[in-house]
């Protein structure tokens, strides 16, 4: 499966791209499943289909926000006509701002809508005044951004009761738990993590096993131990319905060096067998399931990139990761 990553200049100044379906070319409306090494907020203003979004497909019923977080995998099917806007960016744009960067990533894994059409306005000019500072460039531009993403964000927040907006509250007791869970729940998202232990995690993260069993717990509720199972299910389940790889390539992939093993750890997490949930399928909106994707053979798009295309893809599916392309504006489960 394809991974886009964002390539854009100077990355390491401003790690963001902000445009149109149409001014980031074809890949924006990629028909094929593929995952992203950075997040992408998309605004739909126009159009009918459905965006699936890992297990989900989402009707397409303009105005409608969706936040697709690294790692997650994601296609347009049956998309006609869309129109809209895209923020690109990689979590370094928010690296020395912490709670912005823990709300992006809790506006993911759904679909958002605007509660009211005053809202839906507020949200069309915010995303057309950063369309126009992205273009323009002038100095202060990556603090002008940021401040629109913050905003964006609290507008988003906003229209879910149950979600906090992004308000940072000082030497907060739970701040250095919600960190650390946040970096924790980014580094699952990396497939080829999910076969490691959970002391490698910590690791990676700068913390000892003890305080990352302790702080994930404190601000997700939950356990690592059972958090890494459940991002193994579901890296399972993505690629049981959307490659063609078989049970014990996908076992291998995720760390399983024994496939029978694998089948039992599914089997007791989901209650059914890889083959069982493969046959069956998560069904669309109109009660059809989406065959899997073949991997041996590259996936059919009906727009074909130009010279002048911002994104850059590799049709011929090498480890290597495509990369997105945006010039300077004009068993231990």
């Amino acid at each position: 499966m394809p991974r886009h990553d964002l390539d854009v200049p100077a990355s390491d100044v401003l790690p963001l791209a902000v445009g149109t379906f149409d001014g980031l070319g074809p890949l924006s409306r990629a028909d094929f499943p593929h995952r992203h090494s950075f997040y992408e907020l998309v605004h739909v203003t126009h159009g009918c289909g459905a965006h699936v979004i890992d297990l989900d497909a989402y009707p397409i019923r303009p105005p409608q926000f969706f936040v697709i977080t690294p790692g997650q995998v994601h296609h347009w099917r049956d998309a006609h006509d869309l129109r809209g806007q895209l923020v690109l960016c990689t979590p370094d744009l928010l690296a020395d701002n912490p709670t912005d960067r823990d709300a992006l990533h809790r506006t993911g894994h759904r679909c958002w809508r605007p509660t009211d059409p005053a809202q839906a306005a507020r949200i069309a000019t915010l995303l057309a005044a950063m369309t126009d500072e992205y273009r323009r460039q002038q100095p202060g531009c990556r603090s002008v951004l940021r401040a629109y993403l913050h905003i964006l964000l609290t507008e988003l927040l906003r229209a879910t009761p149950d979600s906090a907006p992004p308000d940072p509250v000082p030497h907060h007791p739970q701040a250095r738990a919600l960190a650390v869970a946040r970096r924790f729940d980014e580094l699952l998202a990396e497939p080829a993590l999910l076969g490691e232990p959970a002391h490698s995690y910590a690791r990676r993260i700068g913390v000892s096993v003890r305080h990352l069993n302790e702080l994930v717990p404190r601000a997700t509720g939950t356990t690592p131990a059972r958090l890494i199972r459940q991002a193994r299910v579901l890296e399972a389940k993505r690629l049981l319905t959307r490659t063609d790889l078989t049970v014990a390539r996908i076992a291998a992939r995720l760390g399983f060096t024994d496939p029978a093993y694998f089948c039992r750890f599914f089997r007791r997490e989901v209650g059914q067998s890889p083959g069982e949930f493969r046959h069956r399928l998560h069904p669309g909106p109109d009660g059809t399931a989406d065959p899997p994707e073949s991997t041996t053979a590259p996936p059919t798009n009906t727009s074909t990139p130009d010279d002048d295309s911002p994104y850059r893809r590799d049709d011929r599916r090498s480890a290597r990761p495509d990369r997105h392309r945006t010039p300077a504006p004009e068993e231990n489960p």
